[in-house]
This record gives structure tokens, sequence and C-alpha cells, in this order.
């Protein structure tokens, strides 16, 4: 049985994977297989746990070690579990919505894009083209879980999808959809895919076209907030495609019309 660790100081050794690492140090570039990323609250800690991700450490309120913690506890043998009073970890930043509980993880190792989408069973997948916002990548990947689809692609210049604020927007739907970084997209031609590029030119198709819904493999592509897909990206794409709107208005955030994009293009059976 897990004997928690009171601490008395967010400065305590082992307490600093949560309270003073910076993503970039949490995710480690330079020795990838010791790099870690933190899980919060309950729920996502949970959904981790189901799909396989290896927990370090865990950190929660006293209160919660027979409470909302318990189930996970029990479930991480010989890990430290720090606990102490809510007006210590509330010094954390963002603590208000970790629920209480936060859990460092080891960061899983990177899979080679055939590894995910080689399958015939990954007929739709997505890919994330420089999109930066944690927000985004969390609603964006949670999209992906409901509405679909087989995968996540995303270009090295996107946000990482274990940032701990893209984790918590997507419920933990980062952990339930098959995700890897590509790094070009004839990788997508040489396994079969058409490329469908979400982007308004003038030779943009509207997505309920139905050459669209009838292919057998299909990516779409998702660019990034401001300016949008890179030209070349656009250029080089199987089909460039639009969402019809109203009321003047020629654009969405990118994690509504991905939304959009995945319930109107998803496979029918």
């Amino acid at each position: 049985m897990i004997t928690p660790i009171e601490i008395t100081s967010l400065d305590q050794p082992g307490v600093e994977v949560f309270s003073t690492l910076t993503e970039a140090q949490l995710r480690n570039k330079v020795e990838p297989e010791k790099g870690i990323f933190i899980a919060e609250s309950p729920k996502v800690i949970q959904v981790a746990l189901n799909a396989g991700y290896e927990p370090t450490a865990l950190l929660c309120e006293r209160r919660h070690i027979e409470g909302d913690a318990k189930a996970i506890i029990e479930q991480c043998d010989e890990i430290p579990v720090y606990t102490g009073e809510r007006i210590l970890l509330g010094e954390l930043t963002g603590y208000t919505l970790t629920r209480g509980v936060l859990c460092a993880m080891r960061r899983p190792k990177e899979k080679k894009v055939e590894e995910i989408i080689a399958d015939s069973r990954a007929r739709r997948v997505v890919v994330i083209d420089g999109v930066v916002d944690t927000t985004n990548i969390g609603a964006i990947f949670r999209s992906a879980a409901a509405l679909g689809i087989d995968a996540v692609l995303l270009t090295r210049n996107s946000c990482d999808p274990l940032n701990r604020r893209a984790v918590r927007v997507s419920m933990g739907s980062v952990f339930l959809v098959p995700w890897t970084w590509l790094d070009t997209y004839s990788t997508l031609h040489h396994l079969g895919f058409k490329t469908a590029a979400m982007a308004l030119t003038e030779k943009s198709v509207s997505i309920d076209n139905p050459a669209l819904l009838v292919e057998p493999r299909l990516a779409i592509i998702m660019g990034t907030e401001g300016d949008g897909l890179p030209k070349e990206t656009i250029a080089a794409a199987d089909y460039v495609v639009r969402i019809p709107m109203s009321h003047e208005v020629d654009s969405l955030n990118v994690a509504a019309a991905a939304a959009v994009a995945f319930w109107q293009l998803r496979v029918r059976e």
C-alpha cells in the first residue's frame, strides 16, 4: 500500500515536476525517453491510465486520498504520492482547474506515421498544420475522438498535444486517438490517402461535394489560426475544401471548422 508523502513546501525534492519545470523541460527533447507530461483531474488521469500510460508521481490534496484520487492511487503501485493542504497546493499555477489531483506520466515513444495509419481501418485522419494554440489542439482532439477520426497527425511546428492545457481541454481525448508527428505529406499519398486542405480559394469545392464522401482514405488538413495553410500545402492537396457560410462570414475558428469537417466527411457505413 502506498504511503502518501506529506509536503510543506513546493520546493520539496520530487515536487518540481508539478511546480517549477516548464513544458519544454518536461518534454525533454534532448532525452525524449525521459520525457514527462502532466495530466490533471481524476477523470483525465483515469482515461490516461486506461489507455496504458505510465504514471511516475501523483500530487493531490489530503482530502482526495480517500476521495477522488482513491481509485487512481490503487492503480499506481510504487510511485510517490505527494499530498498537502489546499492552501499550499493552491500556489500552483492553474491549480483550481485540476480538481485537486495531478499525475506526472511518462511520454510514450514517438511512433512512425506508418505505424498508426497503414492499417486499412484508418480511413479518415486529420493533419494539424502549424496550429500552436493549446486550446484549439485540445478541442480538435476531442472532436476527432467523438466524430470518428482514426488518427491525428501534426506538423512539427504545431503545439504538443501532451501540453497540460491541451490535455485538459481535450478531456483526455489525446489518449484515445492515435497520433504522431508528420514530416512530409508524401507519406500520406504513399499510404493511399487523398488530401483535403481546408482553405478558401477560387478553386475550393464545397465540403458537401459528393466526390469527397466516396474517397476510401481521406486526410483532412487544418491550418493555423491566423494565416491558414501554407500556399504550397494548398497547391499540393488533392482537394481544396471550403465550408459554405452565411452573413458574409468567411472563416471559423480552426477547432470549430474541424468539427464541421469531421462530421461532414465521416465514413458512412
